[in-house]
């Protein structure tokens, strides 16, 4: 399995199991995420508590929890959402500190320069729609994950910075 992790903070973002598909010239990956319902497995065994001087629920105290199962994957942490003003300073830091990781691949970088305003336009006209994650570690100068609900959908799309 491939996984894809932050240049700037070595967190875990996603993996090859989860199909994404390239927008604005490979800047971004959109990947769909689904929500899954976590815990609370009941297993019927064949056993017979009556006959075991068991009780009606003897089970374990299980809570099932309904996840994305993206941000459960790779335990993102969801971040306050961010007005114009925070965005385009986040993006211009990002950009800043991200640049040099792309040196060794001079391709990569030209590409990454020439295609990300396009995608942080998209992204800013969007921007009160998105939700924002960040990677377990929470580091402040980690790559951000969007989400957003496409048309209506009740399954999040996921939106990564590809480089």
């Amino acid at each position: 399995m491939l996984v894809y992790q932050d240049h700037l903070s070595g967190d875990e973002l996603l993996s090859d199991s989860f199909a994404y598909k390239e927008i604005y010239d490979g800047v971004l990956w959109e990947v769909e995420g689904k929500w899954v319902v976590k815990g609370a497995v009941d297993f019927d065994i064949g056993a017979n508590p009556s006959a075991e001087n068991g009780g009606d629920d003897e089970g374990v105290d299980d809570q099932a929890v309904k996840v994305v199962d993206i941000v459960d994957t790779f335990r993102l942490q969801e971040q306050p959402a961010f007005d114009k003003k925070q965005f385009v300073t986040y993006i211009k830091r990002y950009i800043k500190l991200l640049t040099p990781k792309l040196e060794v691949d001079e391709k990569k970088k030209l590409t990454f320069l020439k295609n990300i305003h396009a995608a942080t336009k998209f992204l800013l006209s969007n921007l009160s729609v998105l939700q924002f994650f960040v990677g377990e570690s929470m580091h402040d100068d980690s790559s951000l994950v969007f989400a957003l609900y496409k048309d209506g959908s009740s399954n999040p799309t996921f939106l990564y910075f590809a480089h």
